[in-house]
């Protein structure tokens, strides 16, 4: 999965049901490479469903049935020969609550390497540059090189949230998927969060689930409104805001329900 088309991810079709209940219909989208891509609508609305589709996270659930196709960086994930171990390292994802794992920073940050390599494939000086270079991508290295053997889990939340962007980046993934990954941060860390993904979006497609109408508009490029299972609307983002086309676009901008 190393090639890089236009769309990063792309849809025909796509239906989910959890049980007999329809949680996802029809849906067809192309989301661009190498920008940040809102995914806004009221709760309920399939949003979470959608984005858990593109790393095949759903199926953990169990009694789920997904029909239709979806294409990462151009090849089906759905395909026989794909590895879901290598679709996981391709496709990242950062959850609403930060969720470092109860060890070192450094051993956060080289988690996925461990996992994804044998341990005797990489040497000492190999992993202490792949946690220099992740952390300084999102911004941590200073305030944590002198730190790297405290807990994660004692870090402030808003360190604990970019740490989990960095265990994120020695796999090299071409998409990450955040599904409110600002909604346990204050306005402060909130703001370092949001700073961080646009120096980010040159190098990495970002999918972002929120609620929050004034962090779309700050960092996406275009945005995604889905009501009821349905996309109802695609666009960029401005145009969303100041000239939707669909009526029930409108009134979810305007607050009329939501």
């Amino acid at each position: 999965m190393n090639t890089a088309p236009h769309y990063s991810i792309e849809t025909r079709d796509l239906n989910l049901w959890y049980g007999h209940f329809q949680a996802l219909k029809s849906v067809n989208v192309k989301v661009a490479h190498g920008q940040i891509t809102g995914l806004i609508g009221p709760s309920g609305c399939g949003k979470t469903t959608l984005l858990r589709c593109f790393n095949r996270i759903n199926e953990r659930f169990g009694n789920v049935t997904t029909t239709g196709e979806i294409k990462i960086l151009g090849q089906n994930i759905y395909n026989p020969d794909i590895s879901l171990i290598e679709l996981r390292k391709s496709v990242g994802m950062v959850f609403q609550r930060p969720n470092p794992l109860p060890i070192s920073v450094y051993e956060n940050v080289v988690f996925g390497l461990r996992i994804h390599r044998q341990r005797n494939q990489l040497s000492r000086s190999e992993l202490e540059e792949a946690v220099e270079k992740a952390l300084r991508e999102v911004f941590l290295w200073d305030d944590l090189k002198d730190r790297l053997d405290a807990r994660a889990t004692t870090l402030q939340l808003e360190q604990q949230q970019k740490l989990c962007i960095a265990r994120l980046l020695p796999l090299k993934p071409e998409v990450i998927l955040m599904d409110e990954p600002c909604s346990a941060l204050d306005a402060k860390g909130t703001r370092t969060i949001e700073e961080l993904m646009l120096s980010l979006k040159q190098h990495y497609t970002f999918l972002i689930v929120t609620h929050n109408m004034a962090q779309a508009r700050r960092v996406s490029q275009e945005c995604i409104f889905m009501l009821l299972g349905e996309l109802i609307e695609h666009c960029p983002t401005q145009q969303m805001f100041l000239n939707p086309q669909h009526p029930k676009t409108a009134e979810y901008i305007e607050g009329r329900y939501g």
